[in-house]
């Protein structure tokens, strides 16, 4: 409450003069009952209004401002270098970017969507990362899945990527130096090139320049040739066992694709009724100069063995297999 000191005295139906009533006024003074022995208000809104001194200005009285008004001018004509906030902060609408820290540390959250220059972390395990230009130096990534998305450059120098899934994306570098890619999966439209160094494979994979036992049988698909107009055509690149059913009196035509040193065989079955003819173009040389006779026998098989000089088939019959 105000009180007014009581020591002041007028004169006993004396004229209280103006000054007099300046002073007494002047020496008034405020105590905390005034404030604190009101009814509080616990909430407060926009438009609550309360009293401001103009410190420009001792002698002026105080002016009412609302709420609004107070936050909105001074929050944002001024700079708060510490604000300690305990709950948690809202925003509202912003056009612009929110910059929380040039240097932050996320412990655990969820970064809905952002833009993250670099991204490093040591002990962290991410879920679901999407940046446009992430640098993970010492990490494990789970599984990194690229549906139609374009990876530039991975990099991978100490980490670990258990699973690398690509499908019709792009991955334009792939580059692993002592870390594990554990399963890599993709469709390639090109080639695989290992520039420097040497590859080291399962006992899955076939080397061309390393001697291996196979323990399991391999061998090439025998597909059949035909006979058109009595000529026998044979593309060796895609047909190095081959079957025949002579059927007719034939001719094999020279041969397409021969490779130096390669081995092809042909089988040959003498067709029903039996008696029909195979003869063979220059390209085909025989022992002692002289081509087989077929078997003419129905259903009897011969088979023809031959190795390639790149040019000449040179070969060998075993014969009236029946």
């Amino acid at each position: 409450m105000a009180s007014i000191d009581r020591n002041f005295e007028f004169a006993t139906n004396g004229t209280v003069s103006a000054a007099s009533l300046h002073n007494l006024i002047d020496s008034a003074t405020i105590f905390q009952g005034l404030i604190t022995d009101r009814e509080p208000t616990t909430t407060v809104g926009t438009e609550y209004q309360m009293l401001i001194a103009d410190a420009t200005n001792a002698n002026a009285a105080p002016n009412s401002v609302t709420v609004y008004d107070l936050f909105e001018d001074a929050l944002t004509a001024g700079t708060y270098s510490n604000a300690n906030i305990s709950e948690a902060l809202t925003y509202g609408t912003a056009t612009g970017t929110r910059l929380v820290s040039t240097n932050a540390t996320i412990t655990t959250g969820t970064i809905t969507t952002a833009v993250i220059p670099a991204l490093t972390s040591s002990t962290a395990t991410f879920g679901t990362t999407t940046s446009t230009a992430a640098t993970i130096t010492s990490g494990t990534i789970t599984n990194l899945a690229s549906t139609t998305g374009t990876i530039a450059t991975l990099n991978s120098t100490t980490g670990t990527i258990a699973t690398l899934n690509s499908t019709t994306g792009t991955i334009a570098t792939l580059n692993s130096t002592t870390g594990t890619i554990g399963n890599f999966t993709t469709t390639l439209t090109g080639d695989v090139t290992i520039s420097t160094g040497s590859a080291t494979v399962g006992t899955r994979v076939a080397v061309v320049d390393t001697a291996q036992e196979y323990t399991r049988c391999h061998n090439f698909n025998a597909t059949a040739l035909t006979i058109t107009s009595g000529t026998v055509s044979w593309n060796l690149a895609e047909n190095q066992v081959a079957t025949l059913e002579v059927t007719t009196n034939s001719t094999m035509d020279t041969p397409t694709n021969p490779q130096a040193g390669a081995t092809y065989v042909l089988i040959v079955t003498q067709g029903t009724g039996g008696n029909n003819t195979l003869s063979y173009s220059t390209a085909y040389k025989f022992s002692g100069g002289d081509a087989p006779v077929l078997s003419t026998g129905s259903a009897e098989v011969d088979v023809l063995s031959f190795i390639s000089d790149g040019t000449v088939l040179y070969g060998v019959a075993s014969q009236n297999f029946s």
